[in-house]
C-alpha cells in the first residue's frame, strides 16, 4: 500500500477516535444492558491496538490492523450490506481504501491485478489546494464551495470501462496545526481564492506536513456508466465535426457498449431520404450502415419486410430483431436480413431518428449473439435518442445548406418546381466529392416538355427612350449655348464665340438627327472642354456666376447631364416592370398549386416570360393535358391583367407609355436543358431550336400583305401555327370574354414569312380594361378552373 505524499500539506494519520467517541458516548446513555455489553466488550477489544486511536502514518500497517477496524467500523459497514454497497473507508486524496465492501473488492478483482485506482482529472497539484481548502473550512471556520463530481473509471472482468460516482463522508476527521503552520489571514484568503492556479503561493501559506490530519473518510460508489456514457455522447456529437470517421466510429461504438455492457457490440446509422423513399449510406457519417452493407442507397420497400417498414417509417418506432437467423427465414431472406447475417449480425435493435414526426435515419445496434439485443433492452435508448436526433438534425441542415451551396455555385437560383431534380443531382456531386476528390455537376434535362411563351412590351420604347435623350440633349446644349453668347457679348474673347459656333452645330445635328454616338460626343464636348471654361467663368465674372451655378443645379449627379425626361422614362419603365413582374410572380405562384411547372420571366423593356410543363417535370403528380389547357388559359387571362395593371399605373407614373402583348402557342412538345455556362434552361436539339427562333423574331412579324406589325396597342396577339390551336383559342376568348377581360373585337390573320420562319398565323382580340376599382369588383378573387368546367369551354 502507497505511503502518504510529502509534499502534501497534511501529516495524515489515520485514527479511529471518533468512532471511539462515538462509542463512548453510547455507553454513557445506553439503556440495554446486552446493548451495553457489546459495547464494553467492542472498547476493551479496541484499546488493545491504541494506534487505533493515536493514529497510524504508515498506511502499510493498515493491513496488520485490519480484522480490529472491520469489528470497530461494524455499524457503519454492516456485513449485510456488503454484496450490495460500493463503499469504502480511504484516505482523502491518496486513491488509497481500506476496509471495502465485498463488492467493492469484486470490482477491484475484476479491473486486474495491474490496475491502479485513480480520481479521474485530478493531479498532485489540485489534491494539494483542496486539502487547503478543507483546512480553511474545518479549522478556520469558512465555506468556500470546491464541491467538484469525483469519478472512477474502473474496467469490468471484460474490459468495458465502468464510470462510478464517488460521494464523501467527512464526519470522522480532525485537523489541527502543527508548529509549522502559519496562521492564515483574511487578506491571505482572499488572494488564495483568486490565484487558485498558483500552487506556490498557496504552498507559502500552507507549507508541506504543516498540519495534521487524524481521522478517515467514508466513500461510496454509485454506477454512473449509463449517465456518463450519455453525457460523453453528448460531447462526442457537439465535437465529431473535429474528429477523424476512424475516430467517430470507435468513441460511438465505445460509448454504447459500455451503455449496454457488450464489449463487442457495433454500432451503425442509415439515412433517410424521404423525398425519394430510399436509404442512403454518407461517406462523412462515423457509422456504416448495417441496412446496406456495402450498398450505397436502398429503396426502403425492397429493403425491408412489411413489419419493420410500418415500425421505422410509417410509425416511428423501434424495430427489433432478438434472432437475425430465424427473422430470415421468416421474411423469406429479404435484402435486410440477408446484409445483416452478411455482417455476421445474430440480433440487433433498429431505432428510428425522427423529428417532428419526419424520419430522419436509422440508428442500429448489432450484437454477434442472439437475443442479446431484443425489444426489453431496446428502452435504454430512450433517454439517448433526443441527443442523436438533435445531432442529425443539424448535419441534415447542414447538408441541405451545402446542396444549396452547391446548387447557388453551379446553378445559380432555381425554380422551386424543379428544385427536386437539382437536389438530387447536388448529392450524387456531393458524395462523388467525397469519394474521389472531384466531381462534375451533370447537365439537367427534361423531355416531352409543352412550352408556353409571352410578353408584354412597350410600343416604340426605342423611339420613346431617343425622343427623351434628344429633349434633355437639347435643353442642356441651349443653355450651355445661352451662356456662352452672353460670354462673348460681355468679354468679346473669340474663344467664347467659337464655342457659342460648335455648341450650335450640335444642336442643329440633335434636331435634326439623333444617332447612337450623340449621347456620348455631347458628354465629351461638355466634360473636356466646356465644362473647365463655366469654371473659369463662374470664377472671374460675377455676373455670369448665378447663372452657371443655376445651369449647374439642373445637372445630375452621377453623370453631369440634364436628365430629366430620360429619368421620367427610366422611372417609369422601371415602375411599369416592377408593378408586371409583381403581378405575374404572384399569379404563377397560384397556378403552381395547380400542376407544378417551370416559370421565368425577366425584364426588358416589358416583361417576358416563358413556361414549360411535362410529366418528367413533377416529380410525383402524373401529368394530364388538362393541365396544359389550364396552364394556356390562364396565362391568357394573365395577359388580360398584365395589360390593365399597366395602364392603371398610368395614374402613378410621370410618362404615358403604351403596351402590346403577345402569346406564343407551341403544340409540339420538346427538350429543355439546364446549360450550366449560361444558368438557365434552353430548349435541346436542332429541331426544337426552330421555336426558340420563332421567339426572337415573332415580335416584329407583320401582317401578310402589309406592313402592320402583330403587335398592336389595347390587344393581344396569339401567334400559332396549327388549325387545331385557333380552335382551342377560340374558346379560351369565348370564355373570358363571358369575365370580360376581352372585348367583341377578334381578327384572324396570316403573318408574314420572316426568316426561318414560315406559316404563322395569329389571333388579335382586344383588351377590356377596368379601373382599379372596377377590377376589384368584376374579377374578384383568382378563379380556378376545373376540369369539368374547361371541357365545355372546349367542346
Amino acid at each position: 500500500m502507497k505511503r502518504q505524499l510529502e509534499d502534501f500539506p497534511l501529516d495524515i494519520r489515520v485514527s479511529f477516535h471518533r468512532v471511539i467517541e462515538q462509542y463512548e458516548e453510547r455507553l454513557r446513555t445506553e439503556t440495554s444492558s446486552i446493548s451495553r455489553q457489546h459495547i464494553e466488550n467492542l472498547l476493551d477489544y479496541v484499546r488493545t491496538f491504541p494506534q487505533l486511536e493515536e493514529g497510524i502514518s504508515d498506511f502499510g500497517a493498515l493491513e496488520k490492523y485490519k480484522d480490529a477496524i472491520r469489528i470497530l467500523m461494524d455499524d457503519l459497514f454492516p456485513s449485510i450490506l456488503t454484496y450490495n454497497e460500493i463503499k469504502a473507508a480511504s484516505i482523502p486524496f491518496h486513491n488509497i481504501i481500506f476496509n471495502a465492501s465485498q463488492r467493492f473488492k469484486n470490482i477491484l478483482n475484476d479491473a486486474g491485478d495491474s490496475f491502479e485506482l485513480t480520481m479521474r482529472n485530478m493531479d498532485e497539484e489540485m489534491f494539494y489546494i483542496y486539502a487547503c481548502i478543507i483546512i480553511l473550512n474545518t479549522y478556520y471556520g469558512y465555506s468556500i464551495d470546491f464541491s467538484k463530481p469525483i469519478y472512477y473509471d474502473i474496467p469490468d472482468k471484460d474490459g468495458l470501462l465502468r464510470h462510478y460516482r464517488v460521494a464523501m463522508n467527512a464526519d470522522f476527521i480532525d485537523i489541527e496545526p502543527t508548529d509549522n503552520a502559519q496562521e492564515i489571514t483574511q487578506e491571505d484568503v482572499d488572494l488564495l481564492i483568486q490565484n487558485v492556479d498558483n500552487i506556490a503561493l498557496w504552498k507559502e501559506k500552507f507549507p508541506p506536513q504543516s498540519w495534521i490530519f487524524r481521522g478517515f473518510t467514508i466513500m461510496n460508489l454509485t454506477d454512473v456508466s449509463v449517465d456518463d456514457a450519455i453525457s460523453e455522447l453528448k460531447t462526442a456529437l457537439l465535437q465529431n465535426s473535429n474528429a477523424s470517421r476512424a475516430e467517430g466510429q470507435a468513441q460511438f461504438t465505445e460509448i454504447f457498449q459500455s451503455i449496454y455492457k457488450i464489449p463487442d457490440l457495433r454500432v451503425g446509422f442509415t439515412v433517410f431520404n424521404g423525398d425519394e423513399n430510399v436509404f442512403e449510406q454518407r461517406d462523412d457519417s462515423y457509422t456504416t450502415s448495417f441496412i446496406l452493407n456495402q450498398d450505397q442507397e436502398h429503396d426502403c420497400h425492397n429493403a425491408m419486410c412489411a413489419g419493420s417498414y410500418k415500425a421505422l417509417i410509417e410509425e416511428k418506432t423501434y424495430f427489433s430483431i432478438a434472432n437475425v437467423p430465424e427473422y430470415a427465414i421468416a421474411t423469406n431472406h429479404n435484402l435486410l436480413s440477408e446484409n445483416l447475417l452478411a455482417q455476421e449480425v445474430a440480433s440487433c435493435i433498429l431505432a428510428p431518428i425522427a423529428k417532428d414526426n419526419k424520419l430522419l435515419g436509422v440508428l442500429e445496434l448489432v450484437s454477434r449473439r442472439k437475443n442479446e439485443l431484443n425489444s426489453i433492452n431496446a428502452t435504454k435508448l430512450e433517454d439517448i435518442l433526443p441527443y442523436i436526433v438533435t445531432d442529425v438534425e443539424r448535419s441534415r441542415v447542414e447538408e441541405e445548406n451545402r446542396i444549396k451551396a452547391v446548387i447557388q455555385s453551379e446553378c445559380t437560383s432555381i425554380h422551386p418546381s424543379v428544385l427536386w431534380i437539382f437536389e438530387r443531382e447536388a448529392r450524387r456531386f456531393i458524395r462523388t466529392y467525397d469519394q474521389q476528390g472531384y466531381a462534375n455537376f451533370r447537365d439537367i434535362a427534361f423531355e416531352d416538355i409543352y412550352p408556353l411563351y409571352g410578353q408584354i412590351d412597350i410600343v416604340g420604347s426605342s423611339d420613346a427612350r431617343n425622343e427623351a435623350i434628344q429633349q434633355d440633349l437639347t435643353k442642356q446644349l441651349t443653355l450651355v449655348l445661352e451662356i456662352m453668347m452672353e460670354a462673348y457679348e460681355v468679354e468679346g474673347a473669340p474663344i467664347y464665340d467659337q464655342m457659342r459656333l460648335r455648341l450650335s452645330d450640335f444642336l442643329d445635328e440633335i434636331k435634326d438627327h439623333l444617332n447612337t454616338s450623340s449621347e456620348n460626343e455631347v458628354f465629351n464636348l461638355m466634360s473636356t472642354e466646356i465644362n473647365p471654361v463655366l469654371e473659369h467663368l463662374r470664377k472671374n465674372n460675377k455676373k455670369l456666376a448665378p447663372k452657371i451655378d443655376q445651369y449647374r443645379s439642373l445637372l445630375n449627379e452621377d453623370n453631369g447631364t440634364i436628365y430629366d425626361n430620360r429619368g421620367d422614362y427610366d422611372i417609369t419603365v422601371q415602375r411599369i416592370n416592377k408593378a408586371m413582374a409583381k403581378l405575374i410572380d404572384q399569379r404563377q405562384l397560384e397556378a403552381q398549386k395547380n400542376y407544378p411547372h417551370y416559370f421565368e420571366r425577366y425584364k426588358t423593356d416589358g416583361v417576358d416570360h416563358n413556361i414549360y410543363i411535362g410529366s418528367s417535370m413533377a416529380e410525383e403528380q402524373d401529368f394530364d393535358e388538362v393541365y396544359l389547357y389550364n396552364l394556356r388559359l390562364w396565362q391568357l387571362r394573365t395577359m388580360c391583367e398584365m395589360e390593365n395593371k399597366f395602364y392603371q399605373l398610368h395614374e402613378d407614373v410621370p410618362l404615358k407609355l403604351d403596351a402590346a402583348s403577345l402569346i406564343l402557342v407551341f403544340n409540339s412538345t420538346l427538350s429543355i436543358r439546364y446549360r450550366m455556362d449560361e444558368k438557365k434552361f434552353d430548349v435541346d436539339g436542332t429541331y426544337n431550336a426552330r421555336y426558340e427562333i420563332i421567339k426572337k423574331r415573332i415580335d416584329k412579324a407583320t401582317i401578310k400583305g402589309s406592313e402592320e406589325r402583330i403587335t398592336q396597342k389595347g390587344k393581344i396577339a396569339i401567334i400559332y401555327s396549327q388549325n387545331s390551336d385557333e380552335i382551342e383559342y377560340k374558346r379560351y376568348i369565348k370564355y373570358l370574354q363571358k369575365k370580360n377581360y376581352l372585348g367583341p373585337t377578334v381578327e384572324f390573320l396570316e403573318l408574314e414569312d420572316v426568316q426561318g420562319v414560315v406559316g404563322l398565323k395569329a389571333i388579335r382580340v382586344e383588351v377590356l380594361y377596368t379601373t382599379k376599382e372596377q377590377a376589384k369588383q368584376e374579377h374578384g378573387q383568382e378563379e380556378t378552373i376545373t376540369y369539368d368546367d374547361l371541357m365545355k369551354q372546349l367542346n
